[in-house]
């Protein structure tokens, strides 16, 4: 069908799409205005590593030139990573189905609406479980890294302000915890050993080594308890916004009011396309031109 025909087609039902384009536009500015919304919490963190002072640097030898070769590499490496990988952790899940109210909303939400409903017809479970937690942690936490610092962004969204707060701030002090305390254990570890080979050492030769590698793990473990921080530093502390902003409702009505008549004319398109549909002529509709529908007659069956 030539390009021209086409536009005609289109053009006579410009009305028909108009209203069409329109009933798209409200029945989903309808869905997106009815959308629950959600309060976002955020914190914004560092790697503890990017300090002289950090607690995993006073247990390598050759802090200052580890660190100075690692400049270029913003990937998070060492205790940073271990803390980020906790955040999702199921420890981290246990924490949270121990500690807040999270599986109590989860079985309320498995329970409200139509999927509730089937979900009792059919005799299938109802309430949530720890699998159910983990999913929805890993779907709602965000860890967006900063592509012009080293800063790492949380966010976590949830429909009651105090519930997000809480949770980010209890997800933060999870999984720092985690990682101090398995720093503690190490060195703990290694001091003990190290003291009990000095006990049957009589080398001098090797009680020398032993005993800067004793030094050295007994200054990370001070390190360790006297840290503030020894994963992530806290750059900005977890807070709630005041106002719900997810969904963005202004950018997803303005997007509906860029797509609906965008779609609306793609399927006319398509439909005179593929049907062929024949248009009766009017003389005001084009030009006053009454011989444009023998063109836009399909073909005779």
């Amino acid at each position: 069908m030539p390009l021209e025909v086409l536009l005609r087609a289109l053009w006579w039902w410009r009305w028909r799409l108009a209203l069409v384009s329109l009933l798209v536009l409200g029945l989903g500015s309808a869905v997106v205005l009815s959308w629950p919304r959600q309060y976002v919490a955020s914190a914004v963190v560092a790697p503890a590593e990017t300090t002289g002072l950090a607690a995993s640097t006073l247990i390598q030898a050759n802090a200052v030139l580890q660190q100075a070769g690692g400049l270029l590499d913003n990937r998070p490496g060492g205790n940073f990573a271990v803390y980020l990988a906790s955040l999702r952790s199921p420890e981290a899940v246990a924490m949270l189905a121990r500690d807040t109210a999270l599986p109590a909303w989860l079985t309320a939400q498995r329970q409200a609406g139509l999927g509730g409903w089937l979900r009792e017809a059919l005799g299938l479970r109802v309430t949530s479980d720890s699998d159910d937690l983990q999913r929805w942690l890993e779907r709602n936490l965000s860890v967006t890294q900063s592509l012009a610092a080293v800063t790492v962004s949380l966010d976590l969204p949830h429909p009651d302000r105090a519930v997000a707060l809480d949770a980010l701030a209890r997800l933060h002090a999870f999984a720092e915890g985690k990682v101090r305390g398995d720093l503690a254990e190490l060195a703990a570890k290694r001091t003990a050993l190290f003291e009990s080979r000095l006990a049957r050492e009589h080398d001098v030769y090797l009680r020398t080594p032993l005993y800067e590698l004793l030094a050295q793990h007994q200054r990370a473990a001070l390190a360790v308890l006297s840290d503030a921080a020894v994963a992530a530093r806290l750059v900005s502390a977890p807070s709630v916004e005041l106002s719900p902003s997810l969904p963005n409702r202004s950018l997803l009505l303005g997007l509906l009011l860029l797509l609906a008549p965008a779609c609306t004319l793609l399927a006319a398109a398509c439909l005179v396309l593929l049907r062929g549909v024949p248009v009766r002529a009017r003389p005001r509709a084009i030009g006053g031109a009454p011989e444009f529908a023998a063109v836009l007659q399909g073909p005779e069956r």
